[in-house]
């Protein structure tokens, strides 16, 4: 074969590569737009009966000289792509995304700001079990000037069997402290039910960990004008975590606020490991202010103080941790909560390190 001919079979190659970038381009398109009209049905966007099908027929008319595996092969990888190409159209359209909205959303609590560029410290006992536990708290965060505490007066736990918090009466001293003390209360609320007469004592709605995904309770949380603290599941991705905040936003709730705490690997060293790395990826993907919890995500308060140093290190809009005035008799979580000696010691470490403006 002669140079010239090489050259002609060659430039037809390169021919026949532009019509299929055209072909595979104009498909592209075809499933962008089914993808568009599948989301307004409702409709799952993979069917494998339907790319089981597409593939039957490309086989049926292979004419060589590929066999069918790897023609099969070859079009799964454009399918593949078809299904990630509707995929990242859908997160474009997302409400929490930063491309959404590129300003940061900030979220005002009683007149205090969250995702404005000045950190907030929230802390308080793991959960309520009296008033005079909670007052003696709420004094220290009121002495040191800050303005947010949190309490758990409803207890998921892991065991049936342990402290399931105070649950309505929990909420009634949280209310009480928080009016004498002028502070700004978060606490959790487990059941759709609960919603609504929790407004009337709370500030903040939290959803914990353990009901991330339970889309009942965050479109009533999205139902309601009232902040929602959303924390990461123990064994979710950020892409689930972003999308259960997107529950909440779709609901016409926007006063969304992000806490990672710590997830679920094969480390015992700590309670769950804290994703340092989430912090960062959650600010640029989302518009949405980013917490820390530094209790949960460790399980150890010797590990709070640089843990919380590094949560503000790489930009977290606050951090939250927990204090009890004698964790040794704590009915929840003793082993994680500083008593008041260490929250003050605590919180002159932080304000030392000039991370935070206090």
């Amino acid at each position: 074969m002669s140079n010239v001919e090489l050259d002609q079979l060659r430039d037809r190659v390169d021919e026949l590569n532009v019509e299929l970038l055209k072909l595979i381009n104009e498909r592209a398109r075809l499933v962008q737009e089914i993808g568009r009209v599948k989301e307004t049905q409702g409709v799952f966007r993979y069917d494998p009966v339907r790319e089981r099908s597409m593939l039957d027929i490309i086989k049926e008319n292979n004419d060589g000289p590929f066999q069918n595996s790897t023609v099969e092969h070859i079009f799964k990888e454009i399918f593949k792509a078809g299904l990630e190409l509707q995929k990242d159209d859908h997160s474009k359209a997302l409400l929490v995304s930063r491309k959404k909205k590129p300003e940061d959303t900030i979220v005002e609590v009683k007149g205090e700001k969250l995702g404005h560029g000045i950190p907030q410290l929230i802390f308080g006992p793991c959960a309520v079990e009296s008033y005079e536990q909670v007052a003696a708290v709420a004094a220290s965060i009121k002495e040191k000037g800050l303005k947010f505490m949190r309490g758990g007066a409803y207890k998921p736990r892991t065991s049936p069997y342990d402290f399931q918090g105070l649950g309505i009466e929990g909420l009634k001293i949280l209310k009480r402290v928080a009016d004498e003390y002028d502070l700004a209360v978060i606490s959790e609320i487990v059941s759709p039910a609960d919603i609504e007469k929790a407004v009337d004592y709370i500030d903040v709605i939290q959803i914990g960990a353990r009901n991330m995904q339970n889309f009942e309770l965050l479109k009533a949380a999205g139902a309601v004008n009232k902040p929602v603290l959303l924390k990461r599941g123990l064994a979710a991705t950020i892409e689930e975590f972003i999308n259960a905040a997107e529950y909440i936003m779709s609901q016409g709730n926007g006063q969304i606020i992000l806490c990672e705490r710590g997830i679920r690997t094969y480390e015992r060293a700590t309670r769950n490991t804290l994703d340092i790395s989430a912090v960062p990826i959650l600010k640029q993907e989302t518009h949405l202010p980013v917490l820390v919890d530094v209790t949960h995500s460790t399980g150890r308060r010797d590990l709070l103080l640089p843990m919380a140093k590094a949560a503000l290190a790489v930009g977290a809009d606050g951090v939250m941790a927990e204090v009890h005035p004698d964790p040794a008799v704590a009915l929840s979580d003793s082993a994680q909560q500083m008593n008041i000696d260490q929250f003050n010691a605590f919180y002159k470490e932080i304000q030392a390190s000039n991370l935070v403006r206090v």
